[in-house]
């Protein structure tokens, strides 16, 4: 049997999909690439915000005219929008031959053999107790990996669902992870990713205390080039955490901090627990603590409640503070959560509107600091040569994949991906950067 699967979404997503591909495969299937001429396609979704269900929707609709034209046997929709619209998903959408919630990735080798018997499986499991330490078949470039060191989450803001797609907060042993990471680098992974809704956090729920410095300060004992942090909450970061991450060399200056707002009305509307003191304190701490730092955030604009005022005001901040990477997004107000029925709801439009003014505003913070990089010279991840641009492509430590710039450059010789090399920085374009190595 081929069995081809799509993962959408973020890359904790991925996880749980290279975690089915290790089960398939160990079951003996053949995994392919492309779901045209595949038995069974497994689409993994997300299903948090609006456009992440429409991606999904979209792609549901494309396997189904592969299999309308008898190119594609069955079509088997896992994760989370599997889990938010269980009934739903089979009622409007006949084209899906089967479900699986989050609860239910391990049990993908039983639900292939009911789908290919004619069946229609639906496996939903519990959310709040999943396996999460099971093989993986790593889809990554062979030099970038990613440590999923906890799964669900704990902190119910109030405009997120992720905590009722994922259950409760819990972390992975720092056995399993450490085992899993040595495998990774035995392999030869250059630069490793790690990944939870909320890395903060863990340990909390099984050791009863914050682990996360314990546990980076193992990881570094690994022969890692790069260790890269996502996401890191701001209530929860301490001075210990920061001890850790200013002496380890190899974890890089470069934090991604979701703060979504920064008007302390619109933060307790949100149900974080910062102020807008405690941000900007903590900020400032980590400039300081951490020369060369790149701090990436997300943003929402048009919660409920989020006037002019409060508006102008996260405007001021984000340029005040020179955040150099930030994703913005435009409030989506998802069933069944608290920000969902809120009052004084923000017109569409106008927070529409808001997301384009702040993005170009952040373009702006982008370009400057972009700017003060030209005559530096950067440690690069070479990530392969790119034809469209002539030249040799990859990222600097400021630079996570697939939602941060690249850096562009020119070399005499060959350079293989994975390699590590110094690139002189000359110029600047759309947001990327461009140079020359350095022999």
């Amino acid at each position: 049997m081929k069995v081809a699967f799509i993962s959408l979404g973020c890359a904790k997503n991925l996880v749980n999909t290279e975690q089915m591909m290790a089960l398939t495969r160990d079951a003996g299937y053949e995994l392919v690439s492309d779901p045209e001429g595949a038995d069974v396609a497994v689409l993994n979704t997300c299903g948090f915000i609006d456009s992440a269900k429409s991606e999904a929707i979209q792609n549901i609709l494309e396997l189904a005219a592969l299999k309308d034209a008898g190119k594609l046997g069955k079509l088997l929709v896992a994760g989370c929008l599997s889990q938010r619209y269980q009934s739903e998903l089979e009622q409007e959408m006949p084209e899906v031959d089967g479900v699986l919630g989050t609860g239910s990735y391990t049990d993908i080798v039983s639900a292939l053999e009911e789908v290919t018997a004619g069946g229609h499986p639906r496996r939903f499991g519990d959310i709040d107790h999943t396996e999460e330490d099971g093989a993986r078949v790593v889809s990554t470039p062979p030099y970038t990996a990613y440590l999923k060191i906890a799964e669900g989450c704990d902190n119910r803001c109030s405009y997120c669902i992720i905590p009722y797609l994922r259950g409760r907060y819990r972390s992975r042993s720092m056995e399993s992870l450490l085992a899993e990471a040595k495998a990774l680098a035995d392999r030869g992974v250059q630069e490793l990713i790690v990944i939870a809704q909320d890395i903060t956090r863990y340990g909390t729920d099984l050791y009863g205390r914050r682990r996360l410095g314990d546990l980076l300060t193992e990881l570094c004992k690994l022969p890692f080039h790069w260790i890269r942090l996502h996401y890191l909450y701001p209530d929860e970061v301490d001075d210990d955490l920061i001890d850790v991450i200013a002496r380890e060399h190899k974890i890089l200056k470069y934090i991604d901090i979701p703060l979504q707002h920064i008007n302390d009305g619109i933060l307790k509307a949100m149900n974080r627990r910062s102020t807008k003191a405690e941000i900007i304190a903590l900020l400032n701490k980590l400039r300081q603590r951490l020369p060369g730092l790149v701090l990436r955030t997300s943003l929402i604009c048009g919660l409920p409640g989020e006037g002019e005022a409060e508006f102008e005001e996260l405007c001021e901040f984000l340029q005040d503070a020179g955040i150099e990477r930030a994703g913005i997004f435009q409030f989506s107000p998802e069933e069944g959560t608290p920000a969902a029925v809120m009052e004084h709801q923000v017109e569409p439009e106008t927070a529409a509107r808001r997301v384009e003014l702040l993005v170009e505003l952040q373009s702006r913070v982008m370009d400057a600091y972009n700017e003060s990089r030209l005559g530096e010279t950067l440690e690069v991840l070479c990530e392969g040569f790119d034809p469209e641009m002539g030249c040799y492509a990859g990222r600097s430590y400021a630079d996570s994949p697939d939602v941060d710039g690249r850096v562009f450059f020119t070399a005499a010789g060959l350079v293989p991906a994975g390699t590590f090399v110094n690139v002189r920085i000359t110029g600047t374009s759309d947001g990327d950067l461009t140079g020359e190595i350095e022999e």
